[in-house]
């Protein structure tokens, strides 16, 4: 079985619960992090969202933006984005992998790719892809849970790890800036939801 279809059957698993896990636990940040990232989307802007999950930023993204692709490789969170998100026209679902992105060279204005980075044995695969898919000038955000502390954030991974999710990556936020450095961005700006496990918000310049 590979990593990918393994990861798939895990998030389909977890796709009704995860949603209530994320509300009992870090709503603070759960809602707070989808908020952030509609910030940096206008009304004219074409989105592509990578690992939607359940659509938590998805809703946020729709209600500013002229179209947004949202995309998952686990068709439970697909299903659970969509009935989310079910009263936007300008939204439409599909089923992609972050690593094989099957659209065109400078296709979106912006792109997201919320709390998924830290999941993947490749990482650099799926920023490479992220940035093709941009356009000249856009803007690609990449929200990822960091640790601020040793304290309950540490503890959220492990009870999530014991679960059956794969964490390749964690970071605090120094770190963070660094996976950006070492990948040769250098126009990165970062902010931080914080809360119980708090978010940090990298925003590229394409």
């Amino acid at each position: 079985m590979s990593y990918m279809s393994g990861e798939c059957m895990f998030w389909d698993k977890i796709a009704g619960l995860y949603d209530l896990f994320e509300n009992i636990y870090n709503r603070k940040v759960y809602t707070g992090t989808g908020k952030k990232v509609a910030e940096y989307i206008n009304s004219e802007d074409e989105v592509l969202e990578c690992a939607c999950g359940t659509g938590a930023i998805s809703i946020y993204i729709a209600e500013k933006c002229k179209k947004l692709i949202a995309t998952d490789f686990a068709d439970g969170m697909l299903n659970q984005a969509s009935k989310k998100c079910r009263h936007f026209k300008n939204v439409t679902f599909q089923k992609a992998d972050i690593t094989k992105l099957e659209f065109a060279d400078n296709s979106f204005d912006k792109v997201v790719a919320g709390n998924v980075i830290h999941l993947l044995p490749e990482p650099e695969k799926a920023l490479e892809e992220l940035k093709r898919v941009t356009k000249t000038g856009g803007t690609i955000i990449i929200p990822t849970y960091i640790n601020m502390s040793k304290g309950t954030g540490t503890i959220a991974v492990k009870f999530i790890e014991k679960l059956g999710a794969s964490f390749k990556h964690q970071f605090n936020l120094e770190s963070y800036k660094q996976f950006f450095a070492d990948m040769g961005y250098s126009d990165v700006t970062y902010e931080v939801v914080d809360g119980r496990m708090p978010c940090a918000v990298a925003v590229i310049k394409n």
